[in-house]
């Protein structure tokens, strides 16, 4: 239930910024609301209608390539999007824009979709459409996702050059910064990862489970507790962003008390990062 509340609002967040924002100011965005509007103007395709057949078509891309474990996770996103922007829309219709100023309007749309994307991928789902793309390129060429996302988004901007003047383009690029800048701190992003150290009584469980459960190595540190003077294991991991939240109910379903560090690495080089996974 946490998951879906998390995924269902991160969605929502999503699509009232598009909607309260992007649309009613014609500011030009990437992402599938980026496409979205480029077709509109191109074809004539109504966006609600484009965001159904193009979230669908990644869905069925990524399901095919990346496999059940992650047609699981953006099946969700892939129909509330379309879904929320339907609803909000004609709710826009009565209530109206928010804002008619430029920069207000890129400042509110560039924190909603950042924090809306965030929490979507907290819960351990995607938010379907094009963040498809750059996962499939990540797992057949190792091309790390935030590289690839950047240079979707921005060709994305570029073909809207064509359908809106230079000064939204200007505004287009300064939205899509501050929504992956948002989006990097809520998610913790790119080749950052997640360290983290958990003491507890159940640590020879919890070191099992991470191995088996999540495919993660750790390790085990001796300790003495300060207060009880007892010896003691500590586990010692690292995981991605995306795996944090799973890791975090697996820990708290052993040993609700558990003491649990988080701590942000910048990069990490060796087996199940920089190199493949050696199950020998």
């Amino acid at each position: 239930m946490k998951k879906f509340i998390l995924i269902t609002f991160g969605n929502l967040l999503y699509t009232f910024a598009v909607v309260f924002f992007i649309l009613p100011n014609s500011l030009m965005t990437g992402g599938t609301t980026g496409l979205a509007l480029f077709f509109q103007h191109l074809f004539g395709i109504p966006i609600t209608v484009f965001a159904y057949i193009f979230n669908i078509t990644m869905f069925l891309l990524g399901a095919w390539i990346l496999g059940k474990a992650f047609a699981l996770t953006t099946i969700l996103s892939t129909f509330e999007y379309p879904l929320f922007l339907g609803l909000l829309q004609l709710l826009a219709g009565y209530i109206g824009p928010l804002t008619n100023d430029l920069m207000l309007s890129t400042i509110f749309a560039g924190t909603g979709i950042g924090i809306g994307i965030g929490l979507v991928v907290q819960a351990g789902a995607s938010t379907g459409g094009m963040d498809i793309p750059p996962l499939i390129l990540q797992k057949k060429t190792g091309i790390p996702v935030s590289v690839s996302l950047y240079v979707f988004d921005f060709s994305i901007l570029l073909l809207q050059i064509f359908t809106s003047d230079r000064e939204k383009l200007l505004y287009g690029i300064l939205l899509v910064l501050l929504y992956t800048i948002i989006l990097d701190r809520v998610l913790i992003n790119g080749k950052r990862q997640i360290q983290l150290k958990i003491i507890s009584p159940e640590y020879e469980t919890i070191n099992r489970r991470i191995q088996t459960e999540l495919d993660r190595g750790t390790t085990l540190l001796s300790i003495h507790g300060g207060y009880s003077g007892q010896p003691s294991q500590a586990v010692l991991t690292v995981v991605s962003p995306r795996e944090l939240f799973r890791l975090q109910e697996l820990v708290r379903s052993i040993d609700p008390t558990a003491f649990i560090t988080i701590n942000e690495v910048r990069e990490v080089r060796g087996r199940g990062f920089s190199l493949q996974k050696d199950y020998h």
